[in-house]
């Protein structure tokens, strides 16, 4: 069994910080600093340890933020040679999920310390990521932060540009949300514009990634968009498109599709059939279909299903599942046959009774089957 993710943030990570910091600060309270970080650490969960070791550090760094913040950077591992997103403790230096509580104490306690305090965030990212406490900045002064994240697009470090999009994001998941970016995205929109090409996949992939938190608000804006950047777009620049409109695809929003070259699908369906019409949880749906085109071109065809699941009051709600995509000629018959399995899962809550498999092609229900679920 694979261990927990909140173990990233264990005793050994507090033991490193506190070296480091001690080295950095001789007068720093090591063994005072671990106790209080380390405090019932298995009883807490990711984000609850990072908060305690944040607060850790305001009660054992100088109360002069200036101050602390340069003990801080003078404990950080160099920029050549750390491992990014490691939990292990770099003996060079702080670097890693240790960032994560660090940049938390700078967004929390810098907003007297602008100009400080996104410096300090600039140096923090490229050991890890400083998402999380730039959106403190960006909730106080927005004008401001943006003014400094437009900058930062043409900073030499890909960590750096990553920031200027990953930071922004509306709906950053374990993040606060960005209530005014929610409401109204069009100020990030000019920074996604100018990393879109970025040399970094790591970057482009944040770009798209913003674009899906904002289609959950804006859907038709991220279609519109979606449409203009394709218009002599590279092959980087389509899949980042692709990945930024992804769960519109799913909940089969025209726009998107038809901005993306998915129109109205004219398919026959032949065949849709449940080739396990009772199934019990921790077995596997299997079906499988036949469509036939009655296009007199080709159509690009994007292939997905839907589980409608019991609820506790007896209806049902909807997942859609990505399948495949095809291209099928004019006449041309498609065969393909699926297997789903139905197993517990921490976010689902599953009921016995009667479910239903629905197919979309291109965002369009072309039909359902029942079965029978077995809990």
């Amino acid at each position: 069994m694979a261990e927990p993710f909140k173990n990233l943030f264990s005793k050994r990570l507090i033991a490193g910080m506190a070296e480091h910091l001690s080295r950095a600060w001789p007068a720093f309270d090591e063994a005072g600093f671990v106790s209080a970080a380390g405090r019932r650490l298995r009883t807490l969960e990711l984000k609850q340890r990072s908060a305690q070791i944040t607060d850790a550090l305001v009660t054992y760094l100088p109360d002069d933020f200036e101050r602390a913040v340069a003990i801080l950077l003078k404990s950080l591992a160099p920029e050549d040679g750390f491992e990014m997103k490691s939990a292990k403790v770099n003996r060079l230096g702080i670097d890693g999920w240790a960032i994560m509580p660090i940049a938390e104490f700078v967004g929390q306690h810098g907003q007297e310390h602008f100009d400080l305090s996104l410096a300090t965030l600039r140096e923090l990212t490229k050991r890890f990521s400083s998402e999380f406490g730039i959106r403190y900045f960006l909730l106080e002064d927005p004008p401001r932060t943006l003014e400094t994240l437009e900058a930062w697009t043409s900073d030499p470090s890909e960590h750096v540009r990553r920031l200027v999009s990953e930071g922004t994001r509306p709906r950053l998941p374990w993040g606060m949300r960005l209530p005014a970016f929610i409401e109204d995205p069009t100020p990030v929109l000019p920074l996604l514009e100018t990393l879109r090409d970025d040399e970094s996949e790591y970057v482009r992939r944040s770009v798209a990634n913003n674009l899906n938190d904002i289609a959950k608000d804006h859907p038709d804006l991220v279609a519109k968009l979606a449409a203009r950047w394709l218009r002599s777009a590279s092959r980087d620049r389509e899949r980042l498109i692709r990945h930024a409109c992804r769960s519109l695809i799913k909940q089969g929003h025209q726009k998107t599709l038809q901005s993306l070259g998915y129109r109205a699908p004219k398919i026959r369906l032949q065949r849709l059939k449940v080739l396990t019409p009772q199934v019990a949880l921790g077995e596997a749906l299997q079906f499988d279909v036949a469509l036939t085109s009655t296009s007199k071109r080709a159509q690009p065809l994007i292939i997905d299903y839907a589980i409608h699941h019991q609820k506790a009051n007896g209806s049902t709600t909807p997942k859609v599942f990505k399948w495949k995509t095809i291209t099928l000629e004019p006449g041309d018959t498609h065969e393909a046959a699926r297997r789903h399995d139905i197993r517990k899962v921490t976010t689902r809550a599953y009921y016995p009774g009667k479910h239903q498999l629905e197919l979309m092609i291109n965002g369009v229900s072309l039909g359902r089957r029942g079965f029978q679920l077995e809990v």
